[in-house]
């Protein structure tokens, strides 16, 4: 598969401060792009932009807040003339489980994940379909496709970023606009910081359950953020870029076993879900 590099590529990415975030924006400038690089504390990229001078604009921006996000977007664009990647990074992870989490944490964590990655999308379209072009890349996750206990609110609105992003590709196809959405495994970033998680009120009865999956997780082998840049040019440089794309060597073989599994099952019970379908003697209008 052939990629074909275009300088001077201008990028939008959210939630620069740390993380994917930061290393990304740290590579595309290194390359020579230009970034609109959006975070809660812009200061925290005081550092580069003294570096890269005219080609990294630092905007404060919350996702959940819509008229920063018109505003942002539109200062991006006014600054750099276009936007040709846009990468929607900025989230936090729910941890709790199901009965542990108000309705209240679930909401507050979509507004984030869901909602504010959404007021970026809706932004940042009329200007992509005017230029004829665009690439729109959101950051979900393993857990976009399989879930585990402890945070399954986090993989729930990752399974409904995967939907959006996989209803937004058939949409925008036709106005020369691409949708990839990127999916990581576990790595050694801030994610897993304070910042980056948020705690629902615990019962006790699920203590010793929560503490053996914590236990896990720190047996996790965690990839390297640092060697992800080049991976991700790849897809942004392509001709034909992927709808899904993991990032980390980790996450093909557990899906493909999950979605082996579900196979398996369904096809068990098919003689049952085929008799459900019944017959219908005449249509009804």
């Amino acid at each position: 598969m052939a990629h074909q590099k275009e300088t001077n590529k201008v990028w939008f990415i959210t939630g620069t401060s740390r993380g994917f975030g930061r290393v990304w924006t740290e590579a595309v400038l290194k390359r020579g792009d230009k970034v609109a690089a959006t975070a809660r504390n812009p200061e925290s990229l005081a550092e580069l932009r003294e570096q890269y001078k005219d080609n990294l604009l630092t905007l404060q921006l919350d996702v959940t807040k819509l008229d920063q996000v018109k505003n942002a977007v539109a200062q991006a664009h006014a600054y750099f003339g276009r936007l040709d990647i846009v990468i929607n990074n900025a989230a936090y992870s729910l941890v709790g489980t199901i009965e542990e989490s108000t309705a209240d944490d679930v909401r507050a964590m979509y507004e984030t994940n869901i909602f504010g990655t959404l007021a970026v999308i809706q932004a940042v379209l009329p200007i992509m379909r005017k230029q004829g072009n665009g690439h729109i890349l959101g950051v979900s996750s393993n857990l976009g496709h399989v879930t585990l206990p402890v945070i399954g609110y986090y993989s729930s609105s990752k399974w409904a970023f995967e939907a959006i992003h996989e209803s937004l590709a058939l949409e925008v196809k036709q106005f020369g606009i691409k949708v990839t959405i990127i999916e990581p495994g576990a790595y050694a970033t801030e994610f897993g910081s304070a910042q980056s998680l948020k705690f629902a009120a615990g019962m006790e009865i699920y203590n010793d359950y929560k503490a053996e999956f914590f236990d896990t997780l720190k047996n996790l082998e965690r990839g390297d953020p640092k060697a992800t840049p080049q991976s991700l040019f790849k897809v942004v440089d392509a001709e034909n870029p992927p709808l899904r794309f993991f990032l980390g060597s980790h996450s093909l073989p557990g899906v493909r076993s999950a979605y082996a599994e579900r196979l398996a099952t369904w096809e068990a019970w098919e003689s049952a879900s085929n008799a459900a379908q019944g017959t219908v003697a005449e249509r009804y209008h």
